[in-house]
């Protein structure tokens, strides 16, 4: 039967209780709520609650689902079992999320949090006509088709884990569809001239980060998290491990001769060691000693916060232009020189996939493989050789005579 208490709790709230649909076959259990500062109204709460229960007892009301017990829970709380699950074993095959990703789902769900005003779980269910305006407010204001996708990702995995937890029924942004991430501007492949013109001119250890880059095709974050106990001399090359690679998966990957003994070199020198501990992110001196990005233990180059931006720099130094009729430049474009090297170099599709660890072949061969013209000119005088008949032979053949 349902009761109150006869005196109220500290907070001035009188607790009640009621006999709860617990499942079929099974009785009813006593279940207790905090209810108002009427002891009165508390105990008709705790009465019409008991009869809602009764009635799906008898099957005259449909059970409650499972995902409704949660649906009035504190969003914020949801937020952070979310996050630390994700920082656990959120990633591929089970391993953490990445630190930049990490970083990255929490600050849209924060900003998804506060646009939309989300304090309960309940607030997602309703949630699609308002993330498709704001998106549509975003699109206006001129975001790309990738950044768009990267906000509606960021909720939209949220809710799927709540769907997997029970946290809710269904997946509100199901139906919310995908944007066009097609890239707005197209990456070309630095010739080799331009490539010894950067190199030149830029600043030593920026130069020793781009050899790396532009012979190994790594990413920036895949060079930062580099140790000397990653460098194999005796196999000559670098042995990348799964916490801090893209595809979450070891490998290793080549190196000429020369250039592992120019890292063992640098290595010795302490370099690395001095320039992080000289700047921060921002280029100033720490006083602190306190790095706003990762540092390795015992780096093995030097890779700054934004070397997008130091590599603009040393490409206007270089008089290299950033736009040419190729593409454009940024850092990421050394692996898309690379790519092209290896092709040049004779590799094989299969090869080539290998050696940039890309899970699609078709990735590598038309994504970040680049055709040069000089190139092509050079295997069409090939083929011309090849079918070019040889030139007629006069000796040996008898004169005509005359009449």
């Amino acid at each position: 039967m349902a009761g109150v208490r006869s005196r109220p709790l500290c907070s001035g709230r009188y607790q009640g209780w009621y006999l709860a649909y617990v499942g079929t076959g099974m009785p009813m259990q006593r279940k207790f709520f905090t209810g108002t500062h009427d002891r009165r109204e508390t105990l008709r709460i705790a009465q019409r609650l008991e009869d809602e229960q009764h009635q799906i007892n008898l099957n005259y009301r449909p059970a409650p689902k499972a995902s409704e017990k949660h649906l009035n829970r504190p969003l914020a709380g949801v937020t952070e079992e979310y996050l630390a699950w994700g920082e656990s074993r959120g990633g591929r095959g089970g391993r953490p999320w990445g630190r930049k990703h990490a970083i990255e789902r929490r600050r849209f769900l924060t900003w998804w949090i506060k646009r939309l005003d989300l304090e309960v779980v309940n607030d997602l269910v309703t949630a699609l006509p308002r993330v498709d305006q704001t998106l549509h407010v975003l699109e206006k204001d001129g975001r790309t088709g990738k950044t768009l996708q990267q906000y509606a990702d960021g909720l939209a995995a949220f809710c799927r884990w709540c769907v997997e937890r029970g946290y809710l029924e269904e997946d509100p942004l199901k139906s919310l569809g995908a944007f066009d991430t097609s890239p707005k501007f197209v990456r070309r492949a630095m010739t080799p001239e331009e490539i010894h013109n950067l190199l030149k001119t830029c600043a030593p250890h920026r130069r020793l980060v781009y050899e790396v880059a532009f012979c190994s095709g790594l990413r920036a974050n895949e060079l930062r998290s580099l140790e000397f106990k990653h460098l194999e001399v005796e196999s000559c090359g670098l042995r990348l491990e799964p916490s801090w690679t893209k595809n979450r998966k070891p490998g290793f990957q080549p190196l000429s001769k020369s250039l592992v003994k120019r890292l063992q070199m640098f290595h010795r020198g302490g370099t690395a060691k001095e320039l992080y501990r000289s700047f921060n992110v921002k280029g100033r001196s720490v006083k602190s000693g306190v790095y706003k990005t990762h540092v390795p233990a015992d780096p093995l180059l030097y890779v700054p916060s934004h070397p997008a931006r130091d590599f603009k720099q040393d490409l206007e130094v270089a008089g290299i232009p950033v736009t040419a009729p190729g593409g454009r430049l940024d850092f990421h474009a050394c692996r898309v020189a690379y790519t092209t090297f290896v092709f040049d170099a004779g590799a094989t599709v299969k090869e080539a996939q290998a050696l940039v660890r890309h899970r699609d072949p078709n990735l590598t061969a038309n994504v970040y493989g680049r055709t040069r013209d000089e190139r092509l000119h050079e295997v069409a005088e090939n083929v011309g050789r090849i079918l070019e008949l040889p030139p007629k032979s006069h000796r040996g053949r008898r004169k005509r005579s005359p009449g």
